[in-house]
């Protein structure tokens, strides 16, 4: 997985959410079109660190129903 890819979820996001823990969970495509989760974490400047970046796993298929923030 590149950091484009990487970016590339985030920035299209189709589901979104800051945990109570700072770290933030995007669930969405690649540029090849694969639903990725990925897991950042905030720093205090307020960019972010990707801690965990794998194909979206079936748990995460809910969330997609909803399309819009998780509150964690």
């Amino acid at each position: 997985m590149s950091d484009i890819d990487l970016g590339h979820v985030v920035d299209h996001a189709m589901v979104a959410g800051e945990q109570h823990d700072g770290q933030v969970l995007y669930l969405g495509p690649d540029r090849a079109g694969n639903l990725l989760e990925i897991v950042s974490v905030l720093r205090d400047d307020r960019t972010e660190i990707v801690i965990h970046a794998v194909r979206m796993r079936r748990i995460y298929e809910s969330f997609l129903d909803d399309k819009g923030d998780i509150d964690g």
